[in-house]
């Protein structure tokens, strides 16, 4: 399986075929039993984002803080951090919300942050688990423009598991997974 720089490719099948571990290994999240995963010979926690599944947010910090926490560890200046993760969150809706807790934010506006954190570094490729999977049709629609304009805008790929049909046509090409095996839909 190849995915070209700047395409947006939704990753389809049923539950339990497969897609979240396919996402983790070409994240570099899990090691491949056999073959090699490849992405230009660069380290990939500097070229890859990761929205997960279930978001993954600390606790004890807010969605601003959150977000800002990738950057942060790569020790970029914390100024223009904030700055990017405000425009961030913004962009996703959550400028109201900036200071609240996981625990006090819905499970959509988690999902958010957690897109918003994915994209702090600004990844040549975006993995995403699902990113709209626990958000309402409006708000589900708003993420998937917002990928869409950053894959346009910033020639970001993103590679993107979904159930969601209707979100998986809005892609360059659907891959589908059936048993663990790929294929193009």
């Amino acid at each position: 399986m190849q995915i070209a720089s700047q395409e947006m490719v939704a990753i389809v099948g049923p539950s339990g075929a497969g897609k979240s571990t396919l996402l983790h290994l070409i994240g570099g999240l899990d090691r491949p039993t056999q073959g090699r995963i490849c992405c230009a010979g660069v380290d990939l926690s500097r070229r890859v984002g990761f929205v997960f599944q279930f978001h993954h947010l600390l606790p004890e910090f807010s969605a601003l803080e959150n977000t800002m926490m990738p950057a942060l560890i790569q020790r970029r200046p914390k100024q223009e951090v904030e700055h990017q993760a405000r425009q961030l969150l913004a962009s996703v809706g959550l400028a109201d919300r900036l200071h609240h807790r996981p625990g006090a934010l819905s499970g959509g506006e988690q999902q958010r942050v957690a897109v918003a954190r994915a994209l702090i570094n600004n990844p040549d490729v975006l993995l995403a688990d699902e990113p709209t999977g626990n958000l309402d049709r409006a708000t589900g629609q708003t993420i998937q423009t917002l990928l869409r304009q950053l894959n346009q805008e910033l020639g970001q790929t993103f590679v993107i598991v979904t159930h969601d049909q209707k979100f998986a046509a809005h892609m360059d090409r659907v891959i589908s997974l059936v048993d663990g095996k790929v294929s193009a839909a």
